[in-house]
């Protein structure tokens, strides 16, 4: 018998043997007429009878009774059991140990609980590892990495150290990010298209519109590759057919997309170059990847499918299950060979702002340190802000302009917000962005002059 690894990242709970994935299903139940079926068996049902379908459960994983009263008798523990149980089953014969990947929306109580449902079923765990760990195989040379990965419901980016392995440093969960919003957004303006331009409207009857929800992963790779994208459904014996362009739906993913890049930008320091590790999930959704690099900078790096698992099988091949103690790894040995980045231009991030505007004055942004805090220091430029504001500290932080780029730098205790995000120490400002100091304190946006008349 052999080591099986599995990725439980509910978009796609993935089991993978060296001969391949044995099991591939996403995270949702549906319980119909006292039945309870998981993974694809619910996903098929899941706008035709969306009031018996719970897609949940993995990320809110406890004990608590749901609160939808077709499931109040169970828990998402019930429901995780059950997926796991269907698991096991699929793939037990193909291996006696089994590491897992989990993602960032897995607390240390979920994890416990998770282990506890495991031993239940007699699932053997030889290990726990950070999903973003496992993902990671090798270093990214002159680089700050950050992994990027999508759930059911949320995105989640980790910063990682690279210490000589990798190592997860910081994890940050973007909630109302992930797959399900997407897809509803693109459910509805693929429909808009089919209403205008053939009369067929797919979201009168639930079952045309799981028709759109089934074709979606073909309609997102043709997006992928640009121009304008053929769509047709076929229902009662007709066939309607309808176009719509690869940037109508970037727009409607929009909103998800700057939740990300906003937090990403926090995440990576002034002087850091990033490379942008993408899951395949991540990659997948269209225009993200060039969004990401635009405006966050650094490079982007996509992983094959089943990254996250692969990654476990190398490293993780002399683990042995422990019965009494399964702990997190938060770092792995590299074990493949190290890519070197290139390092950032000033073209790889967005447009740079010329003023700080504060109340009714705009500070001019320069090579000689802007100060902002709540005790000016003569000989200084400073944007003198009130002592009896909390969270406001004497020096708070600075901004000015270095190597091509407008920088802010953090002093204080209690942190400096970039888009409404703490950002790690300093990270690099575009035009529009707005810092936010003290509590509820003061917001600065970041501006740009019309220098067309010469002026």
């Amino acid at each position: 018998m052999s080591l099986l690894a599995a990725d439980i990242n509910d978009a796609g709970v993935t089991v993978l043997s060296n001969d391949g994935v044995l099991y591939r299903e996403p995270g949702f139940a549906l319980l119909d007429d006292a039945q309870l079926v998981t993974g694809v068996a619910a996903y098929k049902w899941a706008r035709v009878k969306p009031r018996h379908i719970h897609d949940k459960f993995w990320s809110s994983l406890s004990v608590d009774a749901l609160p939808d009263r077709r499931f109040r008798h169970l828990s998402s523990a019930d429901l995780v059991s059950r997926q796991l149980e269907d698991l096991w089953r699929a793939v037990s014969d193909k291996g006696d140990r089994l590491v897992v990947a989990v993602p960032a929306y897995m607390s240390a109580d979920k994890l416990g609980l998770f282990l506890g449902i495991c031993n239940e079923l007699g699932v053997p765990v030889a290990a726990l590892v950070d999903a973003a760990v496992a993902s990671t195989r090798r270093e990214y040379v002159n680089a700050r990495l950050v992994h990027v990965d999508i759930s059911l419901h949320s995105t989640m980016l980790t910063r990682m150290a690279q210490p000589g392995r990798a190592q997860a440093e910081k994890s940050m969960l973007i909630e109302d990010s992930g797959l399900v919003a997407l897809h509803n957004a693109w459910i509805r303006s693929l429909a808009e298209a089919f209403v205008q331009q053939s009369r067929f409207d797919p979201l009168h009857t639930a079952e045309t519109e799981q028709l759109m929800l089934d074709r979606m992963p073909e309609w997102l790779l043709a997006a992928s590759a640009g121009g304008a994208i053929d769509i047709e459904l076929e229902h009662g014996g007709l066939r309607h057919a309808a176009q719509i362009d690869a940037l109508a739906l970037i727009a409607e993913a929009a909103p998800v997309y700057q939740r990300i890049i906003s937090q990403l930008r926090a995440l990576v320091r002034a002087d850091e170059t990033p490379a942008l590790q993408l899951s395949d999930r991540a990659a997948a959704l269209p225009g993200l990847a060039d969004m990401l690099k635009a405006r966050v900078g650094g490079e982007v790096y996509v992983l094959e499918a089943a990254a996250t698992a692969r990654g476990l099988l190398g490293r993780c091949r002399d683990m042995a299950p422990n019965s009494q103690q399964v702990s997190l790894l938060r770092q792995l040995p590299w074990d493949q060979a190290a890519t070197e980045v290139t390092i950032a231009s000033e073209a790889d991030r967005g447009g740079q702002p010329t003023h700080l505007l504060f109340e009714n004055t705009a500070y001019e942004l320069t090579s000689q340190a802007l100060n902002l805090g709540s005790q000016a220091v003569a000989g200084e430029r400073w944007v003198d802000l009130a002592s009896n504001i909390p969270g406001v500290s004497r020096r708070h932080c600075s901004l000015q302009i270095e190597n091509g780029q407008c920088v802010v730098r953090d002093f204080s205790r209690y942190g400096t917000f970039l888009n409404g995000h703490r950002l790690d120490g300093s990270a690099v400002l575009q035009i529009g962005d707005v810092l936010r100091i003290g509590t509820p304190g003061y917001e600065l946006r970041l501006i740009t002059t019309d220098a067309s008349d010469g002026a």
